[in-house]
């Protein structure tokens, strides 16, 4: 399971790298090859489950709240939440146990930060799920 946790987490960081110089790429996480990367426009095999899976965002001031509204049972949970910048920077992240009462994570954007940013969400059936937002 790490191997592919692993996989998937580098994969998503070096297309966000490979994209950075390519204008609008960030918009289209659809770029991504098929069945690595789900949005709440791109359910793939994961059809009806979003609703549990997409990063719910929000921004108040310099903080950025993520939260997946996903059960935390032994058998299926969220793993993890990432923060990234359009241009590949891990801004936060945060790892989730099955014990954990929720999947919610809290980030301080750098100040006067303005720009394209991703939120994902990992689950350890469904695979990696994504939000871009412009703040």
């Amino acid at each position: 399971m790490n191997s592919r946790r692993d996989f998937l987490k580098g994969s998503l960081v070096l297309g966000v790298a490979a994209a950075a110089g390519r204008p609008g790429i960030a918009r289209a996480a659809t770029t991504f090859p098929p069945g690595l990367v789900y949005t709440k426009d791109y359910l793939g095999r994961w059809k009806g489950k979003e609703g549990a899976h997409v990063p719910k965002v929000t921004v108040e001031g310099g903080k950025v709240t993520i939260l997946t509204p996903h059960p935390m049972t032994p058998a299926h949970f969220i793993v993890k939440h990432t923060l990234l910048s359009a241009d590949g920077n891990v801004l936060g992240e945060k790892t989730f146990t099955a014990a954990d009462p929720k999947a919610e994570s809290v980030y301080n954007l750098p100040a006067d930060f303005k720009g394209a940013l991703w939120a994902t969400s990992f689950c350890n059936l469904h695979d990696l799920w994504l939000t871009e937002f412009t703040v």
